[in-house]
């Protein structure tokens, strides 16, 4: 099946914008254009999309998702290559996750002694 880009960003909630820089970027090769340059998405190309914003939104750089995405292209010979990149980006996942809990816990603590001081009761007489 083919998409337009307006039926892609209303699908992945992705701007029209950002469906366009992400091409422009070369970060989807396989995007087809019809004779007139019209964007023709299909499937695939979605399912690409996914691993974009999985990799964008987990703090890998546009840079490094365009080199993962080309060595995709070359096909096997870079499998291992493709592997240690995504367990490196793993890593830095974890590290993210471990300095996220360390916030939360501060602010639920934080949370906990404004609510045994009486911060959070507003006193509207004055």
């Amino acid at each position: 099946m083919e998409y337009t880009i307006k039926q892609v960003s209303e699908k992945t909630g992705l701007s029209i914008y950002t469906l366009r820089y992400y091409d422009k970027e070369g970060l989807l090769p396989l995007v087809k254009r019809s004779q007139s340059g019209i964007r023709k998405f299909s499937d695939n190309d979605i399912d690409w999309l996914g691993l974009i914003c999985c990799l964008k939104n987990s703090g890998m750089s546009i840079e490094n998702i365009k080199e993962f995405m080309n060595l995709c292209l070359e096909g096997n010979e870079t499998v291992e290559i493709r592997k240690a990149i995504l367990i490196k980006h793993k890593e830095h996942i974890l590290a993210q996750m471990k300095q996220l809990d360390s916030s939360l816990n501060t602010v639920n603590y934080k949370i906990d002694h404004y609510k045994e001081i009486g911060i959070f009761h507003i006193d509207c007489e004055n």
